[in-house]
């Protein structure tokens, strides 16, 4: 089955959408700079690969303590 260069660009669109979310919903808990944190998901995203091994680390990451005083 032939792909064409519209459905690879679709299917490359899609991870790194999907990277970049989980990036930085992940980067929220466990970093101070989630925007960074979802860019570089997000780039890394290309390659699905490294998107997933950047996944992993982040999510065994520990969370960041909130500075908030609790009530």
């Amino acid at each position: 089955m032939a792909m064409s260069l519209n459905e690879v660009g679709l299917i490359a669109a899609a991870c790194m959408l999907i990277g970049g979310g989980l990036s930085f919903y992940l980067g929220r808990r466990k970093t101070r700079t989630p925007f960074l944190v979802g860019i570089i998901g997000t780039f890394l995203s290309l390659i699905p690969v490294l998107g997933l091994i950047y996944l992993a680390v982040l999510s065994v990451r520990p969370n960041v303590s909130s500075d908030k005083p609790a009530d």
